[in-house]
């Protein structure tokens, strides 16, 4: 009998490596499993307290005790966090990004390009919150403006709206539960940044965040501000009869 063995893992990967005034470098490996977009993290040893679940949880946290006695995104943030507790928001960098179809690069500050790096981590992580903001993995775009975040937030949420009438479940396409999504998202955000300033560590990390909400709140201000008469334009195509 001839013993049969798994199929390889197919694996997509982020590369990011952030280059310093004076040469100093960091770089990160990010590796995903392409079908499901799960992290698939380095083993994890002693793990610091502020990973633990009940340190800052978030509200509308629906794990527990003793299930998951730590937070799977702080687990998975620990070595980024230890990288940059002692830099700063607004140090230069020079950021290369490379995936396996293309490649980014910007002289930017840490914040903007440390934002892109956790928002990877935090939506792939395993936090039932994030998750539903996973599949925009699959076309990640760093350095995305707030209104092209919108759009591709936008096109992930009716996509799933697709999928969900296809499995016979009635689909929101007036967008009310995007708003609670975003609320959601704000709410993990938030606790996220109180977890972070527990540690008393600099300000990269923490802008980084903001950088994030910020984004989100762009996002959910367009839909209560109906900012979305300008993009309907876009799509004056389709009204045609």
């Amino acid at each position: 009998m001839t013993a049969t063995t798994d199929s390889p893992k197919e694996i997509i990967t982020y590369h990011y490596h952030f280059v310093f005034a004076g040469g100093r470098e960091k770089t990160f490996a990010i590796h995903l499993d392409a079908q499901t977009l799960d992290l698939l993290p380095p083993e994890h040893n002693a793990l610091p307290p502020w990973t633990a679940l009940s340190h800052h949880q978030c509200p509308n946290c629906p794990l527990r005790l003793p299930d998951h006695p730590h937070c799977p995104i702080a687990v998975n943030l620990t070595g980024v966090i230890d990288a940059f507790r002692d830099a700063t928001s607004y140090q230069k960098v020079h950021l290369f990004i490379h995936t396996q179809s293309r490649s980014y690069q910007k002289d930017t500050s840490l914040q903007e390009g440390l934002s892109a790096l956790l928002g990877i981590y935090m939506v792939s992580s395993g936090c039932p919150i994030l998750d539903r903001l996973r599949p925009m993995l699959r076309a990640h775009i760093p350095f995305s403006t707030p209104a092209e975040t919108t759009y591709r937030f936008l096109s992930m949420y009716m996509l799933a709206q697709y999928f969900l009438y296809r499995r016979g479940k009635k689909p929101d396409l007036e967008l009310k539960e995007l708003k609670t999504l975003f609320h959601n998202v704000r709410v993990v955000n938030k606790h996220f940044w109180q977890r972070f300033a527990s540690m008393h560590i600099k300000d990269a990390s923490l802008n980084a965040l903001v950088v994030l909400d910020n984004l989100a709140q762009y996002a959910s201000f367009s839909l209560d501000l109906d900012m979305l008469s300008e993009t309907e334009l876009l799509f004056r195509a389709y009204f045609t009869d």
